[in-house]
C-alpha cells in the first residue's frame, strides 16, 4: 500500500485528489493539508511513501517544503503539481530533491501512474516542461540580483530597496541594470516579469 500526504490550498482541488488516489486500490491518503508550513510535521507523524505537493502553498511554498521534507523524512518523495511550467521552477524542484514534477492539468491517471513510479524511486518529470527548460536554460542572475529584483518587485524605491538590503542606492542600482540587461528587460518592471515568467525568482 503506498501512503501519499497531499498539500493543495484550494479545497475543490484537494478533494478531487483526495477522491482519485482513494479509488486505487494500492494507495491511501494518510494526511491532507491546505499550507506548505505544515508538510514537515505532517509527514513525521504519518510517515508517508509520497508527498504530492502544489508548487504555490501559503506559509510556505511547495518547493521550499519538499526540500525541508527531504532533509526531515528522506524516505518520502515529493511529486509536485504545478498550474505553470515555469522553467526556473523546475530546475529548482531537481535541486529540491523532487522525484517529480507534473502540470495540474495532466490526466488522473497520469498522477496516480507518477505516483507509483515516484514511490518506486523513479523520477517522473513532464517532458514538455523539460523542453520548456532546455530551451530558456538557468537563471542569468546572480543571487544579489535576484534580491534586488525580488525586493524590487514589492514597489520599493532605490533607497527602499536599499535600505531593505543593506546596500547603498548606488550599489541598487548597479545590481538593478545588471539584472535588467542580463533577462533582455526594457526596464525594472519589465525584467521583474521576465524573471517570473522564467521561473527565476
Amino acid at each position: 500500500m503506498i501512503t501519499v500526504l497531499i498539500a493543495e490550498d484550494m479545497h475543490l482541488i484537494r478533494r478531487a485528489l483526495v477522491a482519485l488516489i482513494e479509488l486505487e486500490d494500492d494507495m491511501r491518503v494518510v494526511a491532507e493539508l491546505d499550507r506548505g508550513d505544515g508538510v514537515v510535521e505532517a509527514a513525521l507523524r504519518t510517515r508517508p511513501d509520497v508527498a504530492v505537493l502544489d508548487v504555490d502553498l501559503p506559509g510556505l511554498d511547495g518547493l521550499t517544503a519538499a526540500e525541508r521534507l527531504h532533509e526531515a523524512l528522506p524516505e518520502c518523495r515529493a511529486l509536485v503539481l504545478t498550474g505553470h511550467g515555469k522553467p526556473g521552477t523546475l530546475l529548482r524542484a531537481l535541486r529540491a530533491h523532487v522525484r517529480g514534477y507534473t502540470v495540474k492539468d495532466a490526466p488522473g491517471d497520469a498522477l496516480t501512474d507518477g505516483i507509483r513510479r515516484v514511490a518506486a524511486g523513479k523520477r517522473v518529470v513532464d517532458p514538455v516542461l523539460v523542453a520548456n527548460a532546455l530551451e530558456t536554460g538557468g537563471s542569468p542572475l546572480t543571487p544579489r540580483e535576484t534580491d534586488v529584483l525580488r525586493v524590487a518587485a514589492d514597489g520599493l524605491s532605490v533607497d527602499g530597496i536599499a535600505a531593505r538590503l543593506s546596500l547603498s542606492p548606488a550599489t541598487v542600482r548597479n545590481y538593478l541594470s545588471y539584472a535588467i540587461g542580463k533577462v533582455g528587460g526594457r526596464n525594472r518592471i519589465d525584467a521583474i516579469r521576465i524573471a517570473r515568467d522564467a521561473g527565476w525568482m
